[in-house]
């Protein structure tokens, strides 16, 4: 397409989950509804159109050893564009990837600076390692160097415990939370236990990811708070592999992470029961490939969370939550075209028939 070209979106129109329309036009890489009163240069496209998906914990720039160079980092974000990812929270990670903004054919990316834990509490190469004393300071450097959010390690596994165990006292993550806030970012944390969550939800954190320890208990402290959750149940489905290969060193640490495991439904779907809000994220980028979207939706559903909630959770409702337009009047044209109506059969999202970033077409 050239800089002058119309794109024409006709079929069906997903505006919102319950907003339906027949077309929507685009003019200089822009949504528009209305037709536009010239047009040369139109090209259309037939079927069914959601805003472009967004995955709400997903680490571009990261492997499994640390930060990659540009070009592995490129090809992780052309995954995700492939999949029809075309906003992504970039949930912690060690590498500039500030280059991506000047790319008008890679997704978009809101950063929350590199993880931040305590020290060797964490996997080598992708935080900062510190201190509870060091934590407001580290917390106000990320949330200058982030796009509106830092990423906390509250919990990872205590080798003298031998066991999952938070990584900061009560008083240091107030602190924080408190310094982000005043600086206007959002803090979420890594945490796969139980014990690390209510001093962090008391303390006022916006969003748990992973929440595999997420209990009745807590629950409704969560949704009286209104605390968001990434699950990322593509990740989850990981913990009994890991588990078994700590079983010999670490047994109590296994068997929790099989306990973690196999309530991982039912965590989830009494979350979003109680009016939790949940969103899709993948954690692709350190052990997981990328481009695992369409997955983590269908095992939100096999959670038991209805197809359209399941599918808005990685595509209207979590542009919201990231302050992302969707399809309305004036919008970057980010979009993703599909045979069928997901809402229906959310393996739809499995198979792009057309995506669209910036208004053009990717061939």
């Amino acid at each position: 397409m050239s800089d002058g070209a119309v794109l024409h979106v006709k079929g069906r129109v997903l505006v919102g989950p319950d907003e339906v329309r027949d077309e929507l036009w685009v003019v200089g890489g822009r949504v528009t509804h209305h037709r536009p009163a010239t047009a040369r240069d139109v090209r259309t496209v037939e079927g069914w159109a959601l805003p472009g998906l967004a995955d709400a914990h997903c680490h571009v720039g990261l492997d499994a050893h640390g930060p990659v160079d540009r070009d592995t980092a490129e090809k992780q974000a052309l995954t995700d564009r492939e999949a029809g990812t075309l906003l992504i929270r970039d949930a912690g990670s060690p590498s500039d990837t500030r280059w991506i903004d000047d790319r008008a054919d890679l997704p978009k990316i809101i950063r929350a600076g590199r993880h931040i834990a305590r020290t060797r509490r964490y996997i080598r190469n992708y935080a900062w390692e510190i201190e509870p004393g060091e934590l407001v300071a580290y917390v106000a450097q990320e949330a200058e160097r982030g796009d509106g959010w830092v990423k906390l390690v509250g919990d990872w596994i205590d080798r003298g415990l031998g066991d999952l165990a938070p990584c900061w006292p009560r008083e240091a993550v107030e602190a924080a939370i408190a310094e982000a806030h005043r600086r206007g970012a959002r803090v979420t944390a890594h945490c796969f236990a139980e014990s690390s969550l209510r001093d962090l939800v008391e303390a006022g954190i916006d969003c748990i990811e992973h929440a595999t320890g997420l209990t009745d208990e807590l629950i409704p402290l969560f949704a009286e708070r209104g605390v968001a959750i990434v699950p990322t149940l593509v990740n989850i489905a990981t913990f009994p592999k890991l588990a078994d290969g700590g079983d010999a060193k670490f047994p109590r640490w296994s068997a929790h992470m099989r306990r973690l495991h196999e309530r991982r439904y039912d965590t989830v779907r009494n979350a979003y029961d109680a009016g939790i809000p949940v969103y899709v994220g993948t954690d692709a980028g350190g052990s997981l490939p990328h481009g695992l979207i369409a997955a983590e939706v269908a095992e939100l559903v096999t959670a038991g969370i209805p197809a359209v909630d399941a599918v808005s959770a990685a595509c209207w409702a979590a542009r919201d939550f990231l302050a992302s337009p969707g399809l309305v009047e004036g919008a970057p044209a980010d979009l993703v075209v599909y045979e069928a109506d997901p809402r229906a059969d959310v393996r739809v999202l499995a198979a792009p028939r057309r995506v669209v970033l910036n208004g053009r077409v990717v061939e």
